[in-house]
């Protein structure tokens, strides 16, 4: 009937074959961002204060007390790419600890507090002290981050990545990090993860003292897992239903109303072809059903309807008839 994707990357789902058979997919875009900007600030503040190399040497048995390269948040140029859902709220964090930020989205953005935007990438790589990534993962940001991006940086900087593990070129970051360019990376996310707890991780950044390295955790918090399953849960049910796709990454959406009176619903998902929904309306018509609520949504290729009637249904004999339609590709009877 539908997909639920419980995180927010859907790159594991063929996006538009579920499309095309009729499956809408649905994910938790929001729950756990507060999860993911609360890590970054923390990265942050770990990176700035070399805590990462402090602890190791304590843990090593040396007694390193020395303010050599650890800094104040305060007054810092924090850059974000990307400024979505947890680039906008890690802005708001940032400056509230006294960070001045830009941002370089892609798409024209309202900025909140402080937050300036940058006309390119190269622009704001070049004017920040940590540099943190929120992008989807797309062919455009597939390896986004390489040589030239981490030349461009601003010497003594820092990088963040917390979004996903294709964009950063991981070999590019290394070198950068060990001539000292880099000053400091945090890492959570890579191009390939191990598919269970007892496979080994393997990075070109293990044994770089100044990288904090984490599997994958930004969303990883109690709050966040309980907030995403509820919101995934209700998108699915409300689609199964009611018939709502409203959240939907691959499929039209339409809000429907709930249950009133004594209506009856069918939805019905085709080929966006030509007589269809003649079809559909004639078998109602023939079955002395009054449509007294029609919902329709088509993209290119798929058509989606809901159908709300009232008089007395024979729901199977509709059902069937719905489903021999040239073009069907789901019908269903919801109530």
């Amino acid at each position: 009937v539908g997909i639920g994707c419980f995180c927010i990357g859907t790159n594991q789902v063929a996006l538009n074959a579920a499309r095309t058979a009729g499956i809408p997919v649905f994910n938790a875009p929001y729950s756990n961002t507060r999860s993911v900007a609360e890590l970054v600030i923390g990265e942050i503040i770990m990176l700035l204060r070399r805590i990462p190399e402090k602890s190791r040497a304590c843990h090593d048995g040396l007694w390193d007390k020395s303010a050599k390269n650890s800094f104040e948040l305060r007054g810092k140029i924090l850059g974000l790419v990307g400024y979505g859902h947890i680039g906008s709220q890690l802005s708001v964090l940032a400056e509230a600890m006294g960070m001045q930020v830009r941002f370089f989205d892609t798409e024209k953005k309202l900025a909140l507090g402080n937050a300036r935007p940058c006309n390119s990438l190269e622009e704001l790589l070049g004017v920040s002290d940590v540099v943190s990534l929120h992008v989807p993962s797309t062919p455009q940001t597939k390896n986004m981050f390489g040589t030239a991006q981490v030349r461009a940086m601003k010497p003594g900087s820092y990088l963040i990545n917390a979004s996903r593990g294709s964009v950063v070129d991981l070999d590019a970051l290394a070198e950068g990090l060990k001539s000292g360019h880099v000053l400091g990376a945090a890492i959570d996310v890579f191009p390939k993860e191990p598919a269970t707890n007892d496979e080994e991780f393997i990075s070109p950044l293990r044994g770089l003292d100044n990288v904090i390295l984490t599997p994958h955790i930004g969303g990883s918090t109690m709050e966040a897992q309980a907030n995403i399953g509820l919101e995934v849960a209700e998108k699915l049910i409300k689609y199964s239903d009611n018939g709502s796709t409203v959240g939907a990454v691959n499929f039209v959406e339409v809000s429907l109303p709930v249950k009133a009176g004594g209506n009856r619903r069918f939805l019905h998902i085709h080929a966006n072809v030509p007589g269809v929904m003649r079809r559909v309306n004639e078998i109602f018509s023939q079955s002395q059903l009054n449509i007294t609520a029609q919902y329709l949504q088509t993209d290119p290729e798929v058509g989606f309807v809901v159908i709300d009637v009232d008089g007395d249904v024979d729901e199977a004999a509709v059902l069937q008839e719905l489903q021999a339609i040239d073009g069907t590709i789901r019908a269903r009877f919801l109530y």
